[in-house]
């Protein structure tokens, strides 16, 4: 009988509570009970209705009700310091995951199941210095991991492990950012040599498109690790966009599946390419785009200009998307939400090769995703003419970073008419 691990995220709502604490706690100490109070109430209430039996509610209330009370030192730490440090942001950020595994591990043990919570930072998923944005030391991880977890599954316990963050080398909580659970469930999967790592949402899987703007958008059931990757990347909000390369490394199936509707196959992920007739898989897009234009004569050949760009944005924790460079031009495509701190950043650079930066908005990211787009002859033309035939003007595109990918970059006012046409020409 195959043995099985869980990995949860946050009771819905949560995280938000948790975020909207923090900045309450920096103006006052007024709401800090109240918004506290309302977590322990929401996870009150499901242990109240999910677990049958009564000694184990009091275990429950009890785990759960110390670290309610670990949250608000916390939060009162914040009112009295006026300080928000990234470590104490991401230890308060961790808190929906740990009182899950609780509640989770609670309800299996009242239906007789034999289940155990672990928090990540206990059981050693180390990560790299970063607090928002991590990557787990798979090989740190794979050790600490079987240490703890193989014991408790060779008699029969089911682990009920918090997803979404890690711990750095010094044990300092670090999160893995937006659907960090689906990429804590891959290191977990890649360190216990896992045959299948099902990831349960509140849909059939990927798509051909958004089924909110392509009316006929169709599920995809199979998918390759590459194809994945680049849809998480480019946009597709399934999948935290690193979940991919942990179980690609030790070639385990990904499959993502409908928790509302279990019957359903859902996506297959693979190693195996699987291409079509037509290539593209799906169309994707992202509009929380900006672009910074770096200009000046000589910028695309002069050494070392990318690098010191790359340096200044690194030292803010700004990531870059993707560059596209030309003689006189670098575009830099990065989130919007950090266009205005990466414009001030590198405005500090103006006076030499650089001659201007400046910031361009209202843009959108558009994807084509599929095996084989780099060597099939005329998939690029009819992604573009699909684009003309709109009358839409592409301002930028780039093809053969990836072997399974293009993008263009276009205005984001007319996206949802492109997004149909393109999708139109391949399904």
């Amino acid at each position: 009988k195959e043995k099985s691990v869980i990995v949860v995220s946050a009771v819905y709502g949560v995280t938000d509570l948790l975020i909207e604490a923090m900045g309450k706690a920096l103006i006052s100490e007024r709401e800090i009970d109240r918004i506290v109070e309302k977590i322990k109430d929401v996870h009150f209430e499901i242990c109240e209705k999910g677990i049958v039996k009564n000694e184990i509610k009091v275990m429950v209330r009890k785990e759960i009700g110390s670290r309610i009370e670990k949250l608000r030192k916390n939060l009162y730490g914040i009112c009295y310091t006026s300080e928000i440090t990234d470590s104490v942001k991401a230890m308060i950020l961790s808190y929906g995951e740990r009182y899950s595994a609780f509640l989770l591990s609670g309800i299996l043990k009242s239906e007789g199941v034999k289940a155990e919570a672990f928090e990540s930072d206990r059981i050693g998923i180390v990560t790299d210095e970063s607090y928002d944005n991590a990557s787990a030391n798979l090989q740190e991880a794979e050790k600490n991991l079987k240490s703890h977890l193989l014991p408790v599954l060779k008699i029969g316990v089911v682990p009920v492990i918090t997803g979404y963050f890690g711990c750095t080398p010094s044990g300092k909580v670090s999160l893995f950012g937006r659907n960090g659970s689906d990429y804590s469930a891959s290191v977990i999967a890649y360190a216990l040599d896992a045959s299948l790592l099902q990831i349960w949402k509140d849909v059939d899987g990927f798509m051909s498109a958004d089924p909110k703007i392509v009316k006929n958008a169709k599920v995809l059931e199979k998918l390759s690790y590459n194809e994945a990757a680049e849809l998480s990347y480019f946009g597709a909000k399934i999948l935290h966009p690193r979940t991919v390369e942990p179980v690609s490394l030790k070639n385990i199936p990904l499959v993502i599946k409908n928790m509302k509707e279990p019957e359903k196959a859902g996506t297959l992920i693979t190693h195996e390419k699987n291409e079509t007739k037509d290539i593209i898989k799906s169309v994707t897009y992202n509009r929380q785009i900006s672009i910074l234009r770096i200009q000046g004569a000589g910028v695309g050949y002069k050494p070392g200009i990318i690098s010191e760009i790359g340096k200044k944005l690194s030292e803010k924790n700004i990531n870059i998307y993707s560059i596209i460079t030309s003689q006189t031009c670098i575009n830099l495509i990065i989130d919007r939400n950090d266009s205005e701190e990466s414009l001030r950043c590198l405005k500090s650079l103006e006076g030499g090769v650089i001659e201007k930066v400046e910031k361009i908005e209202d843009m959108a990211l558009v994807a084509v995703v599929g095996e084989g787009i780099s060597r099939r002859e005329g998939i690029a033309g009819r992604v573009f003419s699909a684009v003309a035939r709109e009358g839409v003007n592409i301002e930028m595109m780039s093809g053969g970073a990836s072997e399974v990918a293009y993008y263009f970059i276009i205005k984001e006012e007319p996206l949802e008419k492109v997004i149909n046409a393109v999708h139109s020409e391949f399904f």
